[in-house]
């Protein structure tokens, strides 16, 4: 099941509870400024994506659309949800969408040829 990209706020801030965003985001290891804006439904970059995922403990691919053990480039294998906004351009967003099944793609090459 996808989760789409707009829930990430939602479970950042189930898994805060009563904790400030201070301590929440020093666990994240990214600032309160970046935690609250990401919890608040702005789109984070890549690098603390990877650290919100961890922390929340949930895969990036939950939130990207990509099976478990699925091919990115097979049919309905992957699709990125990214959430508009007017920070975000259509054109970022499209790129930034090909940079990440790119780097799955890669990864999962990577992952057969050592595995």
């Amino acid at each position: 099941m996808t989760i789409s990209i707009e829930q990430l706020g939602k479970l950042m801030l189930a898994k805060r509870g009563s904790r400030g965003v201070r301590a929440a985001a020093a666990e994240v290891d990214i600032s309160s400024a970046t935690f609250s804006r990401v919890e608040n439904g702005h789109m984070p970059d890549l690098e603390t994506f990877a650290k919100i995922c961890k922390w929340i403990d949930r895969a990036p691919g939950e939130f990207l659309g990509f099976e478990a053990s699925g091919d990115a480039s097979a049919p309905g294998g992957a699709q990125v949800h990214l959430r508009k906004k007017p920070t975000v351009s259509r054109e970022t967003a499209e790129s930034l969408g090909a940079l990440i099944l790119k780097a799955q793609a890669a990864a999962q090459v990577r992952n057969r040829l050592l595995g």
